[in-house]
């Protein structure tokens, strides 16, 4: 029976990861996939030692399955790999110390890694995604309208949404009905379309190093359609438990 453990938003914390590991390694069931939904890395050297434990797992552990997020993204525009957008993200965000930072945080051989990873991964029916379904960098969260939500779900014909950018855990759920959306057109007819939508959800899969000492994550069933976050206190406030 297939039992997951997803991440997102490690960012450069390697106590917040190895706390999470220990917790995920307690899980009865026993989990028997790990996703990390990028925001692996940040703008610091302590970067590299993350993306060295998570491509070196060790005996006994899961091989983690990692796809791209908003920090990689940055990578990959900052070395020409992907083209550049304007305003640049990370300009606004951090300023030109932040690009630097960057540059000179992240190895080539960790730039290479970076370059090969999915931006997603479509399993069951279940899309594992850091931003949305449209991009890295859309950030989906449970205020966003009910049609954007179900519109990012539909693209890739899941039912089930996981996504990491708003750092938020969050079960959004859309069921079965029909939504009615107004049309109109340049000559100023006006179209009524209804779309017919089947049980669906969108989910928050928490944070794991952004916030000090407290790390959370998700867990879930595909057999079940059970979610659960999970919170993981490490460093000074140690222990462990349900969102």
């Amino acid at each position: 029976m297939s039992h997951w453990a997803i991440l997102s938003g490690i960012e450069a914390n390697l106590a917040a990861y190895e706390a999470v590991l220990e917790d995920i390694k307690r899980q009865v069931p026993k989990v028997t996939e790990l996703y990390i939904l990028g925001d692996v890395i940040n703008a610091t050297t302590a970067s590299e030692k993350v993306v060295e434990r998570i491509r070196n797992p060790r005996i006994g552990e899961l091989v983690p399955q990692v796809c791209k997020g908003w920090w990689e993204e940055q990578v990959m525009m900052l070395h020409g790999f992907v083209p550049d957008l304007e305003p640049n993200p990370l300009v606004e965000k951090y300023g030109a110390a932040g690009v630097k930072a960057l540059w000179d945080s992240i190895s080539k051989e960790t730039v290479s890694w970076i370059s090969n990873l999915h931006f997603a991964f479509m399993e069951f029916d279940c899309l594992l995604v850091h931003g949305s379904s449209l991009s890295v960098f859309e950030e989906l969260t449970p205020e966003s309208s009910p049609l954007l939500l179900l519109d990012r779900i539909a693209r890739s014909n899941a039912n089930r949404l996981f996504c990491g950018r708003s750092g938020q855990t969050f079960r959004y759920q859309i069921k079965d009905g029909s939504l009615n959306s107004h049309v109109l057109t340049l000559d100023g007819a006006e179209a009524l379309e209804t779309f017919n939508t089947s049980d669906r959800l969108a989910i928050g899969v928490g944070n794991v190093g952004g916030t000090p000492n407290r790390a959370t994550y998700t867990i879930y069933s595909p057999n079940t359609d059970i979610v659960q976050f999970r919170t993981v206190r490490y460093g000074k406030s140690k222990g462990f438990g349900k969102g």
